[in-house]
Parts: C-alpha cells; structure tokens; sequence
C-alpha cells in the first residue's frame, strides 16, 4: 500500500468518525445505533455502562478490553483510539484519583466530545490527547499499561502501531486488546471497498500475521481471552458502511460469514 493511499484511508477514516462524534451518522467500527445492545454483546456490563457518560458510549467497540488489564489504583494507562471515552473513564474508575488515563485520538471532534464528558463526569485524572497511533504523544517507557477497542485495524501500517506501544510501555508492562481479525481472505471487491475499511472490515488482516507483528515489537506471553464471531455478534446492529458495501457489490453477510473475527486479547512487553 502506497503513502498516498494510507493517508486517504486516513482521511476518510477522520472524517467518518469525526461525523460520528458531531451525531451526523450513526455507527462506525464495529456498531450500529443500538449502542448498549452491542456493548453489552461484546462484554460489557450493564452496571459499568451505567457508571459512565451516556455519550460516552457509541457502539464503537468489539470487545471490552479494560476488564482484563487488571489495573491497580495509581497506575498509568494509554487507551489508543479513544473515542468518546468509554474505556477511559472505566479505567479511571479503577486507578483512581492518583492514577492517570491518557486518551489518544486523531480526530478533533471526538476529542470536544471526549473532554465534555470528562468534565462532565468529573473525572480529573483522564487527559485526552491528539495523535496518530503511529505515533503516539506519550514519553518513552512511561506507563504500566495499553488498551485499545477495535481501531488497530483501521490503521494501514499496524507494525508500527505495536511498535509504538512497545516504546511507551515500561519494561514488563502490558496490554489488552479488542479487535478486528481474519480467519480466512476477503472476497476482493470487499477488501478493496473503503467503506467497508471504515467499518473495521477490510482494514482487518490475517490472525497468524497480526500475532506475528505483536511478537516482532517485543511482545509475548499472548493470551485470547475472547474469540468470537463478529458478524454473529453484531446481528442486526451491523454497520452501515459494511452492509452497504456488501450490498454494492452484490454480496451478502453470507459470503463472509466466518471469517471475520473479534478478538480480545492480553500480553506483555518483553
């Protein structure tokens, strides 16, 4: 994939969810309008949903990753791909008051949306920065753990993704991630479709080739907590930009049935 056409998948990326977080379109990666229906399919509870921002959640997720970080209060965790602050204010809750949860994100209106709902919910110890994951605004070896809930795979250069993660984490420090991979290939008029990219679709590679990137940044002890089928748990809360790009083509959910997987994961820095 050229430069040219991983900044217009980023491009168009930002401008999607940018649209999402102004209340423009409904859903993105991963979900549709039925935001708690889809939360709580993907692991969510209900008493945790309750104890957040209403607008902190917009169906944007594949998993609920902070469950399985096991953070202790006063420790420092990164969410990559913040949104509307979701994970963040859960990990908040959990590190406390002496605790910091630093909020990564690209797109400027999410980040409005982000910090409204932090001053709204009180939450002093959450910061929400601007930033591309390739990239991240946070100091070398500066916090105990990461998260990230379905938006690795909408970055076209995921190696550097993990080696970035790799740089911020202490040494033994670790992650948990939700996202988005493949059991088998794409029909091509899919993987070529940018808006089925945006819906956490064809952005999304092969399972043996994400592990391999994770290991090659310096990350073992792997653990999938969370193995489903991520069409089956979306059902009707399906994507918009999935569904219409399936319909475009003249497919159905059916020709990519079983091959699309979310997957919730643990592991650690070396």
């Amino acid at each position: 994939m050229s430069d040219t056409t991983r900044e217009t998948i980023v491009g168009i990326v930002k401008e999607r969810y940018g649209a999402i977080a102004e209340g423009k379109v409904f859903g993105a990666c991963c979900g549709g309008t039925a935001s708690e229906k889809l939360a709580i399919g993907v692991g969510y509870d209900t008493t945790d949903l309750a104890a957040i921002p209403d607008e902190a959640n917009l169906g944007l997720g594949c998993g609920a990753p902070v469950a399985h970080l096991a953070l202790r209060p006063g420790e420092t965790v990164v969410d990559l791909g913040s949104g509307a602050g979701l994970d963040a204010f859960l990990a908040a809750r959990v590190v406390g008051p002496e605790g910091q949860v630093i909020g990564v994100d690209m797109t400027p209106a999410m980040l409005k949306k982000a910090r409204e709902n932090a001053a709204r919910g009180g939450y002093a110890q959450v910061e929400f920065r601007e930033g591309r994951l390739e990239a991240l605004p946070v100091a070398d070896s500066s916090v105990d753990a990461v998260m990230s809930n379905c938006v690795i795979n909408l970055v076209p250069d995921k190696a550097t993704v993990f080696a970035e993660i790799a740089r911020i984490l202490r040494p033994g420090g670790r992650l948990a991630i939700s996202d988005i991979v493949l059991e088998a290939a794409l029909p091509e008029a899919v993987v070529v479709d940018v808006y089925a990219y945006v819906g956490c679709i064809s952005g999304a590679v092969l399972r043996d080739d994400y592990l391999a990137m994770l290991a090659k940044a310096g990350f073992d002890r792997v653990e999938i907590i969370k193995d489903i089928d991520y069409l089956a748990a979306a059902g009707d809360t399906l994507d918009d930009p999935v569904a219409d790009a399936l319909r475009r083509n003249g497919l159905a959910p059916a020709d990519i049935a079983g091959k699309v997987r979310s997957i919730t994961f643990r592991a650690f820095k070396r």
